[in-house]
């Protein structure tokens, strides 16, 4: 911890197990900062993340130009160091007895290792390359999971919670891929929709009743 050792003061003591425990918290991605609201000044500094020292001007700006509605409480707000980190900062207005701002709580985390985090698993997640259908184009049962998954994804909801009409719509898809031209097939299909094997032969007569021309 950084402290201005010019003076003792009490406001130091007051709140440096609150700053002492955050930065142990978040270290060593957060850098924690108490300002003196009067002279402008940081009186203390935890895991400083620049050269700025207990002592050195807070260049807080005008407290009584802040937002009265936020309670005293600003943030999460997005600062950038020189060297290219994000930041993600909250600051706190803390006030004295006689309801005056005495002192202000910064916390400032470098968002670097969340944004590190971030690109890896979007790099997991995200497919780099088309699927090889040749590798796929035997496999009827990744046809039917693929169909049944592209349905109830444009119809934003479970298979449980599918309608017969939907059900007729998704069997008359696998239908024109030609799903139960495959030996067994059905059972698969029941599977995938959460359904009985007889609802789907059942729900199969009637595709067939219908497309049937009379």
């Amino acid at each position: 911890m950084e402290l201005d050792e010019s003076t003792p003061d009490p406001r130091v003591r007051l709140w440096s197990p609150v700053c002492q425990a955050v930065a142990l918290l978040l270290g060593p991605y957060a850098e924690v900062v108490l300002h003196d609201a009067g002279r402008d000044r940081v009186l203390a500094i935890w895991n400083p993340m620049t050269r700025r020292a207990a002592g050195d001007p807070s260049l807080l700006g005008e407290l009584d130009r802040l937002e009265p509605s936020a309670h005293d409480v600003y943030g999460p707000y997005e600062k950038l160091l020189a060297d290219g980190r994000r930041l993600s900062s909250v600051s706190a207005v803390l006030r004295g007895p006689d309801g005056e701002p005495s002192a202000v709580l910064c916390v400032n985390l470098d968002r670097t290792p969340l944004d590190r985090a971030a690109a890896l698993l979007a790099g997991f997640a995200a497919p780099t390359a088309p699927r090889p259908e040749a590798l796929f184009e035997q496999d009827w049962t990744e046809r039917v999971h693929q169909i049944v998954g592209g349905f109830v994804r444009t119809r934003g909801r479970p298979v449980e919670r599918l309608g017969r009409e939907d059900r007729l719509a998704v069997l008359a898809e696998l239908d024109r891929a030609g799903v139960f031209t495959v030996r067994r097939a059905v059972p698969v299909v029941a599977t995938a929709l959460g359904a009985s094997r007889s609802t789907v032969y059942a729900l199969l007569a009637e595709l067939k009743d219908r497309s049937d021309p009379r």
